[in-house]
């Protein structure tokens, strides 16, 4: 019998193919995910369904499907999709939608984001828990549905021009200078979106060279796993920015909703970076706005904000946090140091190609190398993520903050502890691990490589 608790997490599904779930559990879960807009008079009477590269997304995403339809509703089938290509079908088309992927995860894992109508997220809090007990009394029924066969229709359609169009209206880059730009879609659903957004002679030719590297897509990862976040799996990337002689750098993961980037160096430029880079851009448009940072940005993101005239509001981790922040607030943008940046063009949902986009227009606007242009949002030094394993993390966690008597509490998400001279870091559970994530920012690197040390040295003892 298959326990939901193991793999309904706090923002999606995501779990292991098919010991810890399969297409029976996926019906079930498509037909408590239409109950669940059922009950709330979900607007619409379709629910888009969209899927990455990997060999079982096709037939989860089916069975999902058959569930939808005997709940009542109709399916619109878009196919291979990246998450962000599922949430423009969900805002555009104001549909209720789930998009099969397990992100960055290892071949074996597989997963699903769920959103209501106008790509509005589904979190534990706001219907994922419901959806994970009716599927559950599904389950423990001995069935996978209510009996009967499906009763609405599916209808398949092609999304992906009418994304890039969109896209490309949002962020015009036919007036830029030329630019190569090195792409790492690590064999996932980036080797399917960036040719017809940023290659595609029918919508009109860009002034970019792409230089493509693993746009085969293939859910085993065979060259690396689709996880930008971790060092590991830029090294390629930055390899070929520097063989190549390109002007930047772009890496993918696995479902390709967010981006991380490269510079000319072949050095990464932080998310932090990028997301002061975009906010200035988007505060220029939309001056006085509020904009939304991740409690782990850089203290140069907030800072950058004002100013550009911006309201910087702090958010909690996690895209439903952020993405009902941005809503809460009207938010032109927001980022997270995970490389999640989310836009109000874009229904306040996250997409790492917009993100990409407005990139290379900041970069080809001017004439400064995109080391140079980076710099001017890169103030101080950062640790980047650090994870430990850690059997009893309250008591790791008190630990540590009983060290720190002269340092500002901060208890919004995980430990927040900030010092005198700027320097802070965050120590924040995982909520799927038994790790800790630690990250540490300081004026200097001597301070910051200080302050890690001794906080890790605390955290591991």
């Amino acid at each position: 019998m298959s326990d939901l608790s193991r793999i309904v997490k706090a923002y999606d599904v995501r779990g292991t193919v098919p010991d810890q779930w399969d297409e029976r559990v996926a019906e079930a879960l498509g037909a408590a995910f239409t109950q669940l807009l059922n009950s709330t008079d979900e607007p619409g009477d379709a629910v888009v369904v969209g899927y990455d590269m990997r060999a079982t997304s096709p037939g989860l995403a089916a069975a999902f499907a058959a569930g939808v339809r005997a709940e009542g509703r109709s399916v619109i089938e878009i196919g291979l999709a990246s998450t962000d290509l599922l949430y423009f079908a969900s805002g555009s088309l104001d549909l209720p939608g789930a998009m099969f992927t397990a992100s960055h995860n290892p071949a074996q894992y597989n997963g699903i984001k769920m959103c209501r109508s106008g790509a509005r997220p589904i979190g534990q809090a706001s219907g994922l828990a419901e959806i994970r007990d009716r599927a559950q009394a599904l389950l423990d029924s001995g069935e996978s549905r209510p009996a009967g066969e499906p009763t609405r229709p599916a209808e398949r359609r092609d999304l992906l021009p009418d994304y890039a169009a969109y896209l490309r209206k949002l962020v015009d880059l036919s007036g830029i200078r030329p630019l190569k730009v090195v792409v790492d879609a690590g064999n996932g659903m980036g080797g399917f979106t960036v040719p017809t957004v940023l290659g595609d002679a029918a919508l009109s030719a860009l002034p970019l060279e792409i230089v493509p590297l693993y746009f085969e897509l293939d859910g085993s990862f065979p060259n690396h796993e689709a996880n930008p976040l971790d060092p590991a799996n830029l090294v390629d990337l930055q390899r070929a920015v520097v063989e190549h002689g390109a002007e930047i750098g772009l890496a993918f993961d696995g479902d390709a909703d967010r981006c991380f980037v490269v510079d000319e160096r072949g050095e990464p430029v932080s998310p932090s970076a990028i997301t002061a880079l975009v906010a200035a851009r988007e505060l220029a448009k939309h001056p006085g706005s509020t904009v939304i940072h991740g409690i782990i940005t850089s203290s140069a993101v907030p800072e950058i904000i004002r100013e550009h005239g911006g309201k910087p509001v702090v958010a909690r981790v996690g895209h439903s946090f952020i993405k009902a922040e941005m809503a809460r607030t009207n938010a032109v943008f927001g980022g997270e140091h995970s490389a999640h940046y989310y836009f109000r063009d874009f229904w306040f949902a996250d997409t790492g190609m917009l993100a990409a986009m407005h990139t290379l227009a900041a970069l080809g606007e001017q004439s400064l190398p995109l080391s140079v242009l980076a710099g001017e949002y890169e103030r101080y030094v950062a640790s980047g993520e650090i994870n430990s394993t850690v059997a009893d993390q309250a008591a790791a966690v008190a630990d540590v903050r009983a060290a720190y008597a002269d340092a500002v509490v901060d208890e919004m998400d995980g430990l927040t502890l900030r010092f005198p001279d700027g320097a802070w870091f965050n120590l924040r559970a995982s909520n799927t691990e038994p790790l800790l994530r630690l990250n540490v920012e300081a004026p200097t690197r001597e301070r910051m490589v200080s302050l890690r040390d001794d906080v890790l040295n605390r955290v591991r003892r």
